[in-house]
C-alpha cells in the first residue's frame, strides 16, 4: 500500500499530518509499451526461473487451465520417468488431437523474491515453446499479463 500524508494546519499549533493510504492498481499504461514494436499481435513469451534453472521460450497462456512442460525442458532439467506422477485427464491440442502424456511433476517457479509451486503435466508433443504457464501460475502469485505491452505485472514484497 502506498500512503500520502497531509499537512494540516491549526491557528495555534504544529503542521499535523494525516495518513490517507492509496491503494495500489496493478495495470498497464502507455509506458508500459515503450521498447515494444507496435502495432503487434506477438504471443506474451517471457524466460522464467523453473526448478533452479533460467528456461526461455515460457509461453504466459490466459486462455489455458493447465501448465504444460514440453520434451525440450523435460530433458534439460534432467529429469527422469520415475519423477513423474501419473495424470489421466485427456489433454486436446490446438489441432483438437488428443496429445500423449508423460505425467506430471510439481517444480517451483521463482519470480523475483516470490516462489510458486506448479503442477506442470509433461506432455510429448512438438512446440517452440520449451512450457506454457496458465491461470493457476497466474492466480498463485496474483499477476496481470498483457500480450499488448509484452509485460507481466505482479504485486511484491519491495
Amino acid at each position: 500500500m502506498s500512503v500520502a500524508q497531509l499537512s494540516t494546519e491549526d491557528n495555534n499549533s504544529e503542521p499535523k499530518r494525516a495518513k490517507i493510504e492509496i491503494p495500489l492498481v496493478l495495470g498497464f499504461s502507455a509506458e508500459d509499451k515503450i521498447r515494444t514494436i507496435q502495432p503487434h499481435n506477438d504471443a506474451l513469451v517471457i524466460t522464467l526461473r523453473i526448478g533452479g534453472y533460467d528456461v526461455k521460450r515460457v509461453l504466459v497462456d490466459q486462455g489455458s487451465a493447465v501448465e504444460i512442460m514440453y520434451p525440450d525442458l523435460y530433458k534439460g532439467l534432467n529429469l527422469k520417468p520415475e519423477d513423474l506422477t501419473a495424470y489421466d485427464s485427456p489433454l486436446v491440442s490446438f489441432e483438437g488431437k488428443t496429445v500423449t502424456l508423460r505425467g506430471q511433476i510439481r517444480l517451483p517457479i521463482q519470480t523475483g523474491l516470490d516462489v510458486v509451486e506448479v503442477d506442470f503435466i509433461v506432455v510429448d508433443a512438438y512446440s517452440p515453446y520449451t512450457a506454457i504457464v496458465a491461470r493457476p501460475w497466474l492466480h498463485a502469485l496474483e499477476t496481470v499479463s498483457s500480450t499488448l505491452h509484452q509485460k507481466v505485472k505482479y504485486l511484491s514484497n519491495g
